[in-house]
């Protein structure tokens, strides 16, 4: 994957695949840190500790259409290569957080990509699924939900182009 909103996309897929309402997305970025750190929870079905200790395997997938997964092995090699690292919390029944650490300015970091589009694009393809993004820096904070964007558009549906763009063009501006 070329940037780590493509990286993003793959996390939540799996979140949505696992049954969850709720999805929350946190990037942090401090330069005073030199860290950017991506956290993707969800209260999806969750999983077991020995699936917790293989699902970073690429042989090790829940799905049936093919026998490797790649989407969370390549996030840690990924994170690994810019001085960070990958861990994952899950419990049956409640979710799972997956969170990737990497070294701000560390030369193998790859960028972070179209954040707003990659929100974007999820939001309007699963309009019944909240889904949570905060964006925080050294200086700002930035938080939106799907639930809240619901209820500014007073029954306008998420996934009506112009309101995309306009979701689009507001989470671009805040981040």
């Amino acid at each position: 994957m070329n940037d780590l909103a493509m990286h993003i996309l793959d996390i939540v897929q799996n979140s949505i695949s696992a049954g969850a309402k709720n999805i929350w997305i946190e990037v942090l970025v401090s330069v005073a840190r030199d860290l950017l750190s991506i956290s993707i929870r969800d209260d999806g079905k969750g999983m077991t500790p020995e699936m917790i200790a293989k699902v970073t395997d690429p042989y090790c997938t829940t799905r049936t259409t093919r026998k490797v997964g790649l989407g969370l092995p390549l996030f840690r090699q990924t994170a690994e290569q810019a001085g960070g690292s990958l861990s994952i919390e899950s419990t049956l029944g409640v979710g799972t957080t997956v969170t990737a650490n990497f070294g701000l300015n560390h030369i193998d970091r790859p960028p972070m990509g179209d954040l707003a589009n990659a929100y974007v694009l999820l939001l309007g393809a699963n309009p019944d699924i909240n889904l949570i993004l905060h964006y925080v820096t050294d200086e700002n904070e930035f938080s939106v939900s799907t639930r809240e964007i619901n209820e500014a558009l007073d029954g306008l549906p998420l996934n009506d182009p112009q309101v995309m763009r306009m979701i689009y063009e507001m989470v671009e501006s805040n981040i």
